[in-house]
């Protein structure tokens, strides 16, 4: 994916291409700060080079990159709202599909008019080393997407989050032993016959993530990582998260909280509208993107049971507001940490950010006409008769009991 995406890179359209690959990667291996670190650095370092704007480079870099975090199942973020909100993943990014799609197809539309005026860049150095570095340490060919087609194949049968990716890690593994065995050998300690070489060092992968060791540092940052224990950090940080949301569900203090804000939000687009402000704020004060998306789950999570609305909705509103508005806080963990590695304030590529904007704005758009707003069908007498086909009379008969 990383290889056939940077190809795709038109020096006319230098924007609009940074933010497709961007994309691209992120949905591949569902990270926004990988792609930043890594393909973002590059695309950052050609933009320097060639004197082309860094704060909007660094905004299509954020753009595409959240996008793809936004929608891929590998995601932690897409992971945890969903199950903040109580709903399933696939049905979560099916949803999210709706405040999306729309905010990435405009902001690259802005995207190629702002590359319009810039000069058309020649794309050489770290990029085309990056390709050559790939070449030489993988064996690519078309037919190594599989496990990739396989695992958006169970997405599209709804298959669930945790054998659908668990599948299609194994079909990765199998395809890593078939055609990867001059990069697993070495990682395989000596004396071990193939097969079990094999075996260990896709367990290890599994575990500790890859570790390549080659003369290219950008494929190295790149291309190194994973496994579960990369997730332990994650999955304690949201543990905290979770605790301090429970602290103040105890005290009261989220029950004070949830009635002000519910007493504006009379209607489900007041509601939703709401909750997205609201995720966004927490982003401000909080500053972490985690806490933005567990806290607010948690305060609106019963009220949108009480209005009838299924969680998706609730999911989509915590997405829209919390996981693509955190770079856009300087003090964020987020907004922090795209600094670091682009080297653009927050301050002067927020600004050019245009998804990061377009979604919440797309999203309270969509909740204020309500369009694609899921509401639940309740089963009362009336629409059983309907479904049913009952005949009028025959609904006016009452039962008489002996």
């Amino acid at each position: 994916m990383i290889y056939y995406g940077l190809q795709i890179l038109n020096p006319d359209y230098f924007y609009v291409s940074c933010s497709i690959i961007c994309a691209i990667v992120a949905i591949s291996i569902g990270s926004s700060w990988t792609v930043a670190a890594t393909i973002g650095v590059a695309l950052m370092g050609v933009a320097n080079g060639l004197n082309i704007s860094a704060p909007i480079t660094a905004g299509a870099i954020i753009s595409g990159a959240y996008f793809g975090d936004k929608l891929s199942p590998l995601s932690d973020t897409t992971n945890l709202a969903p199950a903040v909100a109580g709903t399933e993943l696939f049905t979560h990014i099916k949803h999210m599909i709706w405040s999306t799609i729309p905010s990435f197809i405009i902001a690259l539309f802005i995207f190629l008019m702002l590359g319009f005026n810039q000069e058309a860049p020649v794309i050489d150095g770290q990029l085309g080393a990056l390709l050559t570095s790939l070449q030489q340490v993988y064996f690519i060919d078309w037919y190594l997407l599989l496990p990739l087609l396989v695992t958006l194949g169970l997405a599209v049968k709804k298959v669930p989050a945790f054998p659908a990716i668990g599948i299609g890690a194994i079909t990765g593994a199998v395809w890593a032993v078939l055609f990867q065995q001059d990069l697993i050998l070495p990682y395989a300690d000596s004396g071990l016959s193939s097969l079990s070489a094999n075996i260990t060092v896709v367990w290890q992968v599994m575990h500790e993530g890859v570790k390549l060791n080659t003369d290219n540092a950008l494929m190295n940052d790149l291309l190194s990582g994973g496994g579960m224990g990369s997730m332990l950090n994650t999955i304690l940080f949201i543990i905290c998260a979770m605790t301090f949301g429970a602290i103040m569900e105890g005290v009261g203090l989220l029950k004070k909280i949830v009635e002000s804000l519910i007493r504006f939000s009379q209607k489900a687009s007041s509601l939703i509208t709401t909750t997205i402000i609201t995720a966004f704020g927490t982003n401000c004060i909080a500053a972490d993107q985690y806490i933005a998306i567990v806290m607010p789950g948690r305060m609106f999570k019963d009220e949108y049971s009480n209005r009838n609305l299924p969680p998706e909705n609730l999911s989509r509103a915590l997405e829209d507001g919390g996981t693509v508005t955190s770079p856009l806080v300087p003090w964020n963990t987020c907004g922090a940490y795209m600094q670091s590695v682009l080297l653009v304030n927050p301050l002067e590529y927020a600004v050019f950010c245009f998804f990061n904007w377009l979604t919440p704005i797309v999203g309270i758009t969509c909740a204020v006409l309500g369009y694609k707003v899921k509401t639940l069908v309740k089963k009362d007498s009336k629409n059983i008769n309907e479904q049913l086909k009952i005949p009028k009379k025959l609904r006016r008969v009452k039962r008489v009991e002996l």
